[in-house]
Parts: C-alpha cells; sequence; structure tokens
C-alpha cells in the first residue's frame, strides 16, 4: 500500500433528466463552467425501459465538438451513424470511442436485448485547447478485446489505461484516462495506485462498499447508486460489503487545467468559439475535413 490512501470527498445521487428523443437517464454530472471533474465532463447510466412496452427511443442525428465520448453497454445494443461514414452496432460489453475533434454529426439508436432492457453508460471526456480542432476519430471495440484480469472475489475489465500490467484496447486519448468496469464479490477489496494530483470517481450501480481504506481497514459505507468522488492522494482503496456483490465503474486521469465553454453537445475553451460552432453548422463547414 502506498502511504497517501485517497478518501471519499463526496458521494452524488444521480438525477434524473431527459436527452435525445426522450431518454430517461440517471446524470451523475454534466458540462460545466467551474470544470470540477476535470478531465471528465459528464457522466450518464441510460435505461430504456420505463414503460418497456413502448418502443425504445435513442439520439438521433446531432453535433458534437470539442469532446470525446464513450458508450459502454451493459444489455441490449446501440447502433451507430456518423458523418466519417461509420456504422456499426455495441453489445453488451462493447465499447464505442468517439474523439469528435473538430465536428462530428451522429446519432445512436437502442435496441433492448433478450432481457428486454437496454442497460448502459455514457462518459464525456474533455480534450485541450490544443486538439479541440483535430479531426474526429472513431472507435469500436468488441468485449473479446476487452482484457479481464481476476483476483479472488475481483474482476476487472480494463477499458483504457493499464491495471497491473493489463493495457485496455481504447488506445490515443488525449486525457490518457484510466477506465475500468470491476465486480467485487462480498466482502472482496480493490486496491489502485493513482497518481497524486489525478481525478478519481467510480460509479456505484451495484451493491454496497466501504470506500478510502488504508492499512487498517475499512472506510465509509456508501450503497448504490451513487457517484463516488474522492480527494487527492496516491492510492485508492474499495472493499465490498459482507453481505452482496458489488460492480462499479472507476474513471481516473490527468487534469487539463483548462478553461471551458460548455453549451449542449459542445465544449469549448471560449464563448467565441462555441459562436462559431453555430456558424459552421449554418454554414455547412462543421464537418468541413480541413
Amino acid at each position: 500500500m502506498n502511504n497517501q490512501p485517497r478518501q471519499l470527498l463526496e458521494t452524488i445521487e444521480p438525477q434524473l433528466v431527459v436527452e435525445g428523443a426522450g431518454v430517461l437517464l440517471r446524470r451523475s454530472f454534466g458540462p460545466r463552467r467551474d470544470n470540477l471533474f476535470d478531465p471528465f465532463l459528464l457522466f450518464d447510466h441510460f435505461a430504456f425501459n420505463d414503460p418497456i412496452e413502448r418502443p425504445p427511443v435513442g439520439f438521433p442525428t446531432h453535433p458534437h465538438r470539442g469532446i470525446e465520448t464513450v458508450t459502454y453497454m451493459l444489455e441490449g445494443n446501440v447502433r451507430h451513424r456518423d458523418s466519417l461514414g461509420n456504422m456499426g452496432v455495441i453489445g453488451p460489453g462493447d465499447v464505442q470511442w468517439m474523439t469528435s475533434g473538430r465536428g462530428i454529426m451522429h446519432e445512436e439508436m437502442p435496441q433492448r436485448g433478450p432481457s428486454g432492457i437496454i442497460n448502459g453508460f455514457q462518459l464525456w471526456v474533455n480534450l485541450p485547447a490544443a486538439r479541440k480542432m483535430s479531426q474526429p476519430r472513431y472507435q469500436e471495440i468488441n468485449a473479446e478485446s476487452i482484457p479481464t484480469l481476476e483476483k479472488p472475489g475481483v474482476l476487472v475489465r480494463v477499458v483504457a489505461g493499464e491495471f497491473e500490467g493489463v493495457r485496455g484496447p481504447v488506445t490515443e486519448i488525449e486525457a490518457q484516462p484510466l477506465y475500468m468496469d470491476i465486480t467485487l464479490e462480498p466482502g472482496a477489496a480493490f486496491y489502485l495506485p493513482v497518481e497524486a494530483g489525478h481525478f478519481a470517481i467510480a460509479y456505484l450501480f451495484e451493491g454496497a462498499v466501504y470506500c478510502g481504506l488504508d492499512d487498517d481497514g475499512r472506510g465509509e459505507r456508501v450503497d448504490a447508486v451513487k457517484m463516488l468522488v474522492f480527494d487527492d492522494g496516491d492510492s485508492l482503496g474499495i472493499q465490498a460489503a459482507n453481505d452482496e456483490r458489488a460492480r462499479f465503474m472507476l474513471m481516473a486521469g490527468a487534469p487539463f487545467k483548462e478553461p471551458i465553454a460548455p453549451y449542449g453537445p459542445f465544449v469549448m475553451n471560449t464563448q467565441e468559439e462555441i459562436q462559431q460552432a453555430f456558424i459552421d453548422l449554418r454554414n455547412g463547414t462543421f464537418v468541413s475535413q480541413k
């Protein structure tokens, strides 16, 4: 263990919001000028299941600029199509990582799985000012390509970054984040070195955990569903409660420490750049390859 374990700074209760064509989401946080979650901008947990008899709704064609979006599926699938000509479907355990750069138009339309539900997450990661007008890029990773690390009571799927020598398949992301899906059996503990100064959060969507573990035992208990925000330090410890299995998405990354100007699907550094995005949309130059 390192000697500066991170403590739980706060828990966030996700709020219900409606986006796209009527998609009901649990949103833990969204883009804000104060940029408290730098380099992360947004985290949504979506489930198109209320009422389950209704055809699922989704996200018709819309623009993005200045960000990277990550979609990670648990159940059901999402069909993607964009202005780069990419088309594909991601299902359980698959990942879609899209770098919008200077501008991309895309749509995401869901379909229910055999269980009748759709369940997954979307994370937005910021781009630094020097890369906000870069060429758009798209990565689609199937479940079989995501490495899994198993230890007694612990199952880790590494989507991006590296953990104990296991490197995730999503690469060339400006923030160089760590993004993992972690399952803990009752009573099992997970420890992770996290570089001091990096921002670290975990979205607990199953079970209950104790956070801020140190060499002497447990920390504070938290029950799902919550976003866990940790303070600074060089290690992170989370232990599942003894009475149930826990599962969470863990994210960590170095902040860019740049001002941001968010507006809907755009996150730039100044208000003038936001205005330029709308001008480009009107002029038909938003997705120009120049």
